[in-house]
């Protein structure tokens, strides 16, 4: 395993994300937990990877690391080594801190002992996310310090050092990257692994009890952390300018993946250019801004997402009476949305600079490619399961959802989602729709969801009595970030035995008195399971439990069993298209004249298809 194995000043291919890992590494990390989440779950997932290596080789990690069962958790058991004396690490994607800031907010009052670095993996355009919000502003509304790599190599010394400025303020600061950095490859120089502390010693103190009196006092500290942490900025190595070309008047503020953009253009463009390349972006090092404000003429913001240093540069270029010229998002120039690219940052710096732009506009070749969405793997126990639930549920039936791979029964020709705002919110919504309607309502979650936040709003519904069916789709894994154990599995993230959670056990202790468990396999006993429960007058809570499709035929190759596969007879088949019409599975696809065919090459074997077939036109192909 290259990322521990290799020596130190070797130079190594990695991951943004894994380079993360390294870094923290290479300062000593203590204790490691996360919530797994797309574009952070690389991250998490290299110390679970490199923990069952070492254990693997007889060898204990120096580590701890847990995927705890959210976000806010994860932040309280690193904060809690921290406070100990350890050095923490906690990572998450961008709306991760959103469940996490209820302690992260007060954690920057108090601060910590143990450095301890926060990671928030921002998404623009929202390739695998709800929304992309610009996570900058949880820096500015709690007082945290924040660090923004720019390459995989940065990033490793962004974690590395991160730890020791951490220390430095007695203060948590976050890390924020974004999607293009977590999963870029680039070259990383190693530097020496450094030995964990182990066990710490936690010392009392009462400015760790936030009561009021506690608070107000603390407030101050935090602000003269901040004072101080200006300084670190200012000389920080993160912040430099970079200067392409002779004397110019033009400066180009920028930060993160934008700066490797900004580089680029210029240089295709031809320009001298002064441009401040922040790693630090907060506190700013209004030293150093305010210089390049007095020296140029122009200053151009590039950033994605909000104008979060723009607003800021132009705050500080009225408070010096300067009359540089501001370009950027509200001059029209860049946009508030998705991502940037070379071509965007060329774009708009040649019609701010009024240069020709030397890159010539893509030619249109006006071929329009079929959109290929994400859809439910074959053989995913989810597509039974909506296929049961149809099979019953009235017409006019809300299908509130959750986030998970469970999500894309949103597509046709299933179209089992009909609302979704965040984790766990299918069986809180559920409640205010049996509030507001009399529309019968069954909502979906994951098991993974149901112990990250599903459990609350089903005590919710069972306390009010709400007359909805809430499910829980038990494929006994984390399956859309990567197959991360929860607390229903029997493993946790080391890889050591861990105490399994059942779904029913929990509800049941919730209170709930209609709990149906079935296997979707079963297509006709779970309709028949949903009939039951909708006919339930109150909460009722059907936990579909099958195994990731994906999983269950690893299992399989491992043991050496033969996973089956199967064909259509066309003397039987009547064309009736509920295979691909209402099931839906992208293992069947269309032959000549109408004849519907199973892809073997995608086909992954779970027999599904024999049972929704009325004319009993599948079977299993039998091995020559």
């Amino acid at each position: 395993m290259d990322i521990i194995d290799e020596k130190p000043e070797k130079t190594i291919l990695l991951l943004g994300n894994e380079a993360i890992t390294r870094g923290a590494l290479e300062a000593g990390i203590d204790v490691a937990t996360a919530y797994p989440g797309t574009p952070s779950s690389e991250i998490a997932d290299a110390f679970s990877a490199i923990a069952k290596y070492l254990k693997k080789k007889g060898e204990k990690p120096s580590f701890y690391f847990e995927y705890s069962i959210n976000e806010k958790v994860a932040l309280e058991v690193a904060a809690a080594a921290s406070f100990s004396g350890l050095r923490a690490l906690t990572c998450m994607k961008h709306v991760g801190l959103n469940v996490a800031s209820d302690a992260f907010m007060t954690y920057l009052y108090v601060g910590c002992r143990g450095g301890h670095i926060i990671i928030t993996a921002d998404d623009p355009y929202c390739h695998s996310s709800q929304n992309e919000q610009d996570n900058r502003y949880f820096a500015l509304f709690g007082s945290a310090p924040m660090l923004e790599p720019t390459t995989p190599q940065e990033a490793k010394e962004m974690a590395r050092l991160g730890f020791e400025i951490s220390e430095e303020l007695h203060s948590p600061i976050l890390l924020r990257t974004t999607t293009r950095l977590n999963h870029a490859r680039g070259a990383v120089n190693l530097k020496k692994l450094k030995k964990s502390r182990g066990k710490g010693h936690f010392e009392k103190s009462p400015m760790l009890v936030t009561t009021p009196a506690v608070a107000r006092a603390r407030h101050p500290e935090l602000l003269k952390m901040m004072e101080r942490a200006e300084k670190i900025s200012e000389k920080s190595p993160f912040n430099e300018i970079v200067a392409i070309g002779k004397t110019s008047k033009i400066g180009i503020v920028t930060s993160g993946v934008s700066f490797n953009y900004v580089k680029e253009a210029v240089e295709d463009l031809r320009v001298d250019a002064k441009i401040l390349k922040l790693g630090m972006t907060n506190p700013l090092p209004r030293k150093m801004c305010g210089k390049l404000i007095k020296a140029c003429e122009q200053i151009i913001i590039v950033e994605e997402l909000e104008p979060f240093l723009e607003n800021q540069f132009k705050a500080m270029a009225y408070d010096m009476e300067s009359s540089v010229k501001i370009f950027g998002k509200s001059t029209g120039h860049f946009s508030r949305l998705y991502e940037y690219n070379p071509d965007i940052v060329t774009d708009a710096l040649s019609k701010i600079l009024k240069v020709k732009n030397p890159i010539s506009k893509p030619i249109d070749y006006k071929i329009k490619l079929p959109s290929r969405p994400p859809t439910l793997c074959p053989g995913c126990p989810h597509r039974a399961t909506y296929f049961a639930v149809k099979k019953v549920a009235p017409k006019e039936t809300i299908y509130p959802t959750d986030i998970g791979c469970y999500t894309l029964g949103k597509a046709p020709p299933l179209e089992m989602a009909d609302l979704l705002l965040c984790m766990g919110s299918n069986a809180g919504t559920a409640c205010g729709l049996a509030v507001s309607t009399d529309q019968k309502i069954i909502s979906f979650m994951g098991d993974s969801t149901f112990f990250h936040s599903g459990i609350p709003p089903i005590i919710d519904a069972v306390h009010h009595k709400r007359d909805v069916v809430i499910t829980v789709l038990d494929n006994r894994t984390t399956a859309m970030t990567g197959h991360q154990p929860h607390p229903g599995t029997d493993f946790d993230g080391m890889g050591n035995p861990a105490k399994k959670i059942l779904v029913e056990e929990v509800v049941k202790g919730c209170g709930v008195e209609h709990i149906e468990v079935t296997n979707p396999s079963d297509i006709k006993g779970t309709a028949e399971a949903f009939k039951r429960a909708l006919d339930f007058k109150g909460p009722a809570v059907v936990v579909s439990k099958a195994p990731c499709i994906l999983l269950e035929n690893r299992a399989k190759r491992k043991a050496g069993k033969k996973i089956p596969t199967y064909t259509i007879d066309q003397e039987k088949c009547k064309q009736c298209n509920i295979c691909i019409g209402k099931f839906g599975c992208p293992a069947f696809y269309y032959g000549e004249n109408g004849t519907v065919h199973i892809d073997e090459q995608q086909c992954n074997g779970c027999g599904d298809c024999v049972q929704i077939c009325p004319f009993d036109a599948i079977s299993e192909k039998e091995e020559k």
